[in-house]
């Protein structure tokens, strides 16, 4: 399947997240995308950084709750948890405090927020462990070429260097030598260094080997032109966004907007001249693909659509008074649009059973 479905519908998800801080929704969404996580995800390096994406999820909500605890928060609140010391700061540092009252209302609006945020982190990853970034570099256009190989670079560092550590670690056991401690992140982190080091002088050597970076010649009339289309079309979109988000714009926004992205998409498809380069045997976008990006798409409208209707309240529980959250039913159904992928995308390939060798 082509990758960048994959990539329409974590970001679909991604969307829907940033609509609601209902943890119950939140922590639907996270189940929707571990489980079509755990259903596709295959052997590869980059699949193995899912548990990196929620470790730092769960990272950024414990810092946020932190934050919370020691230095306030803004929610008002009746329910006092805690009251630390208070550090007294100088009059310039009015607004701000370290210590002093913790609220029950101030901890739950914190938990959501840090919720929301680790819910956007973990679509996110999925989207990282489903996704072949090698395939997905080949479907760029051509005038995003360069800036899509190192895009990939960049998504694949991550993923080698925590197999690198995982490797390692596991070596490291296995000769009875320490893998935790200050002591084990030396001896760790300098051939994991040492390893992205040759790596990346590898890729260097390959990606001169294949001539990258060598342009085509084109007039300058279509060089001009490119330009052109290019900005006048991103400046056509952010002019058409800004109109749809006023109310006075309503009337030209949409228009705007959709000119933008047509005179955007010319100045990639010019732009894409400059480019030698060939495709081998590329992804094609079939029916399972469109079946993928269009559930994410279908969850991230159907949940703007909720957000603006008249049960909003439910996607926002409020913290002032302390409210217990409830599942809506047609916000909950359309995340569970989600788990399609789970039932239409191609099964990966079979891990083959380890067998011994009898010598004869």
């Amino acid at each position: 399947m082509h990758p960048g479905a994959w990539w329409v519908w974590s970001l679909g998800l991604g969307a829907a997240a940033t609509r609601t801080t209902n943890p119950l929704l939140l922590c639907l969404l996270i189940v929707v995308a571990g489980y079509v996580v755990a259903t596709h995800r295959t052997d590869a390096p980059w699949a193995r950084s899912y548990g990196a994406f929620v470790k730092l999820g769960l990272a950024v909500l414990v810092i946020r709750l932190v934050f919370a605890v020691v230095l306030g928060s803004p929610i008002p609140g009746s329910h006092v948890v805690v009251t630390l010391p208070e550090l007294p700061l100088p009059h310039w540092a009015q607004g701000v405090r370290v210590g002093g009252r913790v609220t029950a209302e101030g901890l739950v609006f914190a938990l959501y927020d840090g919720l929301r945020l680790a819910a956007l982190l973990i679509c996110v990853g999925a989207a990282n462990a489903l996704a072949n970034p090698a395939r997905l570099l080949k479907s760029l256009p051509g005038a995003l070429y360069e800036i899509g190989v190192a895009v990939v670079v960049a998504l694949t560092f991550a993923p080698n260097l925590i197999a690198d550590v995982q490797r390692l670690r596991a070596a490291r056991r296995l000769r009875g030598r320490p893998d935790r401690g200050v002591r084990g992140l030396l001896h760790v982190g300098l051939p994991v260094l040492e390893g992205a080091l040759e790596r990346s002088v590898a890729l260097a050597a390959a990606m001169e080997a294949r001539g990258y970076g060598r342009t085509a010649e084109v007039p300058a009339a279509v060089r001009r032109t490119t330009g052109a289309l290019t900005l006048g079309g991103l400046l056509g979109v952010c002019a058409g966004t800004y109109g749809l988000l006023t109310a006075a714009g309503g009337t030209y926004g949409l228009p705007l907007l959709l000119a933008g992205l047509a005179a955007a998409l010319g100045g990639l498809w010019l732009g894409g001249r400059r480019s030698l380069r060939t495709r081998y045997r590329p992804d094609v976008w079939g029916v399972r693909a469109w079946l993928v990006a269009g559930s994410g798409v279908a969850v991230a409208a159907l949940m703007v659509l909720a957000s603006v209707g008249s049960g909003s309240a439910a996607l926002h529980p409020g913290v002032v008074p302390l409210v217990s959250p409830t599942l809506p039913l047609w916000p909950a159904v359309a995340v569970l649009l989600g788990l399609l992928p789970a039932f239409v995308a191609p099964s990966p390939p079979s891990r083959m059973p380890v067998t011994t060798r009898e010598s004869s």
